[in-house]
């Protein structure tokens, strides 16, 4: 599932693909991916401006234009891709912006989960109204008053999109391995100490895994041993753990990170 790091990676996509360049045409190849607009108006407010520089915000891209603004979420599989008109479409290529320069610019997305929605300005606020502020951008402070007032387990509590907007899953069980920090420990009784270790090492996984473009599957992280036949911890070699928590499959290492 694209996370905060995939969707960042999405935005860098989409300008150097398109930014400051006019929309020629647009083609929708699949309307199950639009919300709220359907085919025609979405041509016809879109086609001849021209994207701006784009916005992220946890896993929502903003491609501004210099009219409305094209809102888009990724869901499970979707992702942004630029290619050259020639390319052949892909089954999966749901929404294709061919700009000037031979462009294109598609939003592909196997099982149509979420996709895209058109809105002004207004618009823009009211879907973004329940999202906490960005992960990647979220002072210490704040993070520790927001994540500290929860009474809810601390992984459903970084999860949670009204909270801090960004984390997923693979994200939540990276951080919480790194912080040794059981994913059901209750989130409000963290305590200074651990909240402060936790705050660092969101950032520091966010800022290696925007680099990768992913959450990266390296050997010395966790999400690099989550899918073995026998995972084993990276940093202890205890087998790790695989259960439901917050209503996700969960990964957690028993030793590094008591209940």
């Amino acid at each position: 599932m694209p996370e905060l790091p995939d969707v960042e990676a999405f935005r860098e996509v989409l300008a150097s693909c398109a930014r400051d360049r006019r929309i020629v045409r647009v083609d929708v190849y699949d309307t199950g991916v639009l919300h709220g607009v359907g085919t025609r108006r979405l041509r016809q407010e879109l086609e001849g401006h021209r994207f701006t520089e784009p916005e992220r915000h946890g896993k929502w891209l903003l491609a501004r234009t210099d009219g409305p603004t094209v809102l888009l979420h990724f869901g499970m599989t979707g992702r942004l891709e630029c290619h050259p008109p020639g390319d052949g479409l892909h089954p999966h290529d749901r929404v294709v912006f061919t700009v000037d320069g031979d462009r294109q610019l598609r939003y592909r997305d196997q099982r149509k989960l979420k996709g895209l929605w058109l809105a002004d300005e207004s618009e823009v606020a009211r879907l973004m109204e329940g999202q906490g502020p960005d992960a990647l951008r979220i002072p210490r402070d704040e993070f520790e008053a927001r994540v500290g007032g929860r009474r809810g387990g601390v992984k459903a509590t970084l999860t949670d999109q009204s909270v801090v907007a960004g984390l997923g899953n693979l994200l939540a069980d990276e951080i919480l391995w790194r912080s040794r920090l059981h994913p059901a420990v209750r989130a409000d009784r963290l305590g200074q100490d651990r909240s402060e270790r936790l705050y660092t090492d969101m950032r520091r996984t966010l800022r290696s895994a925007v680099r990768a473009g992913c959450v990266p599957a390296r050997r010395s992280w966790l999400t690099g041993h989550r899918d073995a036949s026998d995972a084993r911890c990276p940093r202890c070699g205890t087998s790790l753990c695989h259960g439901r928590i917050a209503g996700r499959g969960t990964v957690w290492c028993p030793h590094c990170q008591p209940g």
